[in-house]
């Protein structure tokens, strides 16, 4: 188990895996799974009666054929980038999709939903998919693998797939912050012991289902979000010190719990991706990363918007998103997710070799 932030490695990391790919002619992986919030959804949320969706423009004018598809980007994923990195030629479809059937599933599927959780009650407070549903999903998709697969090959696509957990994030920015219920009663200290606890009940779960590769996100420098700034930065245009501080408590924590389920787990693999460290070098450092706007999002004011905020009508959305490290007040551009998929795929590589 192990953390892996930006350094010099990863460029030679990643050439070794995309020859490795040629080489073989088949992806490195059987398949890929993905679950969490919305960092990761493929656009499982999009007939959900939830107000928390992105199919539709700006959402995607930059994915292919300029179509929204229910990413909370203009453009690719990080999980994008890595599924074409270690050789895949086709997106894990959102299992609430009509493109999860058939075929299609033998190389995976993407569970995850927007404004879902560690905590069970941050999904319910916007009508998504909580983990643990999410679970049930990815036992219902084995069930269908067994018929399209066989019973053999299936069981070797679930042992051999690598699993993608993100979370946390709304967690904390669309339930703690907000929630006097929550804030009153732990401190961020207590509340992250709490997620941590539930995470680990999670990988112990995906574990039993037949997840033995388990790859987790860390939380992002979430009081560098714009959203953040905006509504607890009290009129400062820098990073909110305190949240940044909680999300380093959280990420210290999911470390040690981990190292621990990898060492009480026979043969499970779990690899914790450092997000924190290379987002936080690209929005404190944007020109030295290529960026010209770090504070504001590409979409509206660039302060706050997300899902129905940021639509096609909203003023002074930006014509070159590449320049701007986000897309929405909460999430990253295809431009930085390209960035941070070459840590995370460089991370993988113990989870795929």
């Amino acid at each position: 188990m192990g953390i892996w932030s930006s350094n010099s490695h990863v460029t030679v990391i990643l050439v070794i895996i995309h020859f490795w790919g040629v080489i073989n002619g088949q992806p490195l992986v059987p398949a890929l799974f993905i679950f969490g919030d919305s960092v990761v959804d493929a656009g499982n949320n999009n007939d959900l009666d939830t107000l928390v969706k992105s199919n539709f423009l700006p959402y995607g004018r930059d994915f292919d054929n300029h179509h929204p598809t229910g990413r909370f980007c203009n453009g690719k994923l990080a999980t994008d980038f890595t599924a074409e990195t270690i050789g895949f030629t086709s997106y894990q479809p959102a299992y609430s999709s009509i493109e999860a059937r058939g075929d299609n599933l033998l190389i995976g599927a993407n569970f995850a939903s927007a404004s879902s959780g560690y905590h069970k009650t941050t999904a319910k407070l916007y009508c998504t998919i909580p983990l643990s549903e999410q679970l049930e999903h990815f036992l219902d998709y084995q069930k269908k693998l067994a018929v399209v697969a066989g019973p053999k090959n299936a069981s070797s696509i679930i042992s051999g797939g690598v699993y993608i957990v993100s979370a946390g994030a709304s967690d904390f920015l669309q339930n703690y912050y907000i929630d006097p219920a929550l804030y009153k009663l732990y401190s961020p200290q207590e509340f992250s012991n709490i997620l941590v606890q539930e995470f680990g009940d999670f990988v112990q779960r995906l574990y039993w289902a037949g997840a033995r590769k388990i790859g987790v996100t860390s939380l992002p420098p979430l009081g560098c979000l714009p959203a953040a700034i905006s509504i607890f930065g009290e009129d400062s245009n820098e990073c909110v010190d305190h949240i940044n501080n909680d999300a380093m408590t959280f990420n210290d924590q999911l470390n040690t719990t981990a190292k621990r389920l990898q060492h009480q787990l026979a043969n499970l693999t779990v690899v914790v991706f450092d997000i924190y460290t290379p987002l936080y070098d690209i929005v404190t450092k944007p020109e030295d990363n290529g960026f010209v706007e770090a504070r504001k999002a590409c979409c509206g004011t660039g302060l706050l918007e997300t899902s129905f905020l940021c639509n096609s009508k909203s003023p002074g959305t930006c014509k070159n998103a590449t320049e701007y490290v986000f897309w929405d007040g909460f999430h990253p551009t295809e431009a930085t997710n390209s960035i941070l998929a070459d840590d995370l795929t460089a991370a993988a590589i113990s989870l795929i070799s």
